[in-house]
């Protein structure tokens, strides 16, 4: 089994780790109430997905 003949640098191991951070989850807007909501998926506020009511949704009131 071959094993590293020397260590790497910090500098050349967080080169490489500079690429591992997570991004947040792309969101977009309800078009009937406005909310931040997933895109491709209902609104958990008012429960609508494509200007039409899938689930039922909270109540605004």
């Amino acid at each position: 089994m071959p094993n590293p003949k020397r260590r790497h640098s910090s500098a050349r191991r967080d080169r490489r780790r500079a690429h591992d951070a997570l991004d947040r989850p792309a969101g977009s807007t309800c078009a009937n109430c406005g909310e931040v909501k997933l895109p491709h998926r209902a609104c958990r506020q008012c429960g609508f997905y494509k200007e039409r009511e899938v689930i039922e949704g909270k109540s605004l009131i």
